[in-house]
């Protein structure tokens, strides 16, 4: 009897081992960027801010731009360039600091690397944009839409609070897909960034801006006038979903939609539903 029960546990804890994740439990890395159709540097109070351009620019329809998570780059919008390069002019940004940009001693905030977009719209002199913000990017899209808003054609923000109430309690960037996510993010910073050996300089430089975000009112909200999608995974890390649902209705055109078996990293594990969702939204 004894040796039978020991069987049935060792099967059972064998078969347990081997079932496999569940998608919001997996990361898997996205594809190469195309061949960009142009790149440059442009220069912001002493740091330098990488963009990438992709197609021609459409009288139609304004470029959209995409605005990379904490720590990443522009490169991790793999998985959406094929849906997008095709219908719209593409212009990807790395943030201070992340990427091929550049840090400087000055303080780190959502606002002030905002103004690092506006810049880089200068330079190309691109008058309104629709805006693709993930995370951090996402701040930084809500901060143009509420401090630039002649800029801003449309907003999809993913996994973004508003202020720190939309926050989990800490330990949501302890799991296993945040350090793998990690992982990715300081070997791209090693490859991409010209000071390669800066990764533990970016995260001092943004650690501030991640414990004690500035974050935005309701107020502030309600005076964004583009029409704006609000996203989450329903299994995100770090973030409420009842925030993100909350956003959709402060915005007077906003909506919200929750993308089901997914985490923060949507993009990257349901590709084929979040690029149908920004697709059906961007035309």
């Amino acid at each position: 009897m004894a040796l039978r029960v020991l069987a049935f546990v060792m099967l059972a804890l064998s078969t347990a081992a081997a079932a496999p994740k569940k998608r919001w439990e997996t990361l898997p890395l996205p594809p190469a960027m195309p061949a960009a159709t142009t790149s440059g540097q442009v220069d912001v109070n002493g740091a330098s801010i990488y963009y990438a351009i992709y197609g021609k620019a459409d009288a139609a329809r304004p470029p959209v731009v995409l605005l990379h998570g904490g720590l990443g780059n522009s490169d991790h919008f793999g998985f959406q360039m094929p849906a997008l390069v095709d219908k719209f002019q593409v212009i990807v940004i790395d943030s201070r600091g992340q990427g091929r940009s550049t840090l400087t001693k000055a303080k780190l905030s959502y606002h002030a690397m905002a103004g690092d977009v506006v810049a880089v719209l200068d330079k190309l002199e691109v008058k309104k944009a629709a805006f693709v913000g993930w995370s951090d990017g996402g701040a930084i899209a809500l901060d143009l839409a509420i401090h630039n808003p002649d800029r801003v054609a449309k907003l999809f923000i993913v996994g973004t609070n508003y202020d720190s109430k939309g926050s989990k309690p800490r330990g949501g960037s302890s799991t296993p897909t945040f350090k793998l996510y990690s992982a990715k993010c300081k070997a791209d910073h090693q490859k991409l960034s010209s000071k390669p050996k800066s990764y533990n300089e970016v995260i001092d430089a943004l650690l501030p801006v991640w414990r004690n975000p500035a974050g935005f009112t309701k107020a502030q909200l309600k005076q964004i006038q583009a029409p704006s999608m609000i996203t989450l995974g329903a299994y995100d890390e770090i973030i409420l979903t009842d925030q993100i649902k909350e956003m959709g209705t402060l915005i007077p055109k906003g909506q919200s939609l929750i993308f089901k078996d997914a985490s923060h990293f949507v993009m990257w594990q349901d590709p084929e539903s979040f690029n149908k969702a920004l697709v059906e939204f961007l035309k």
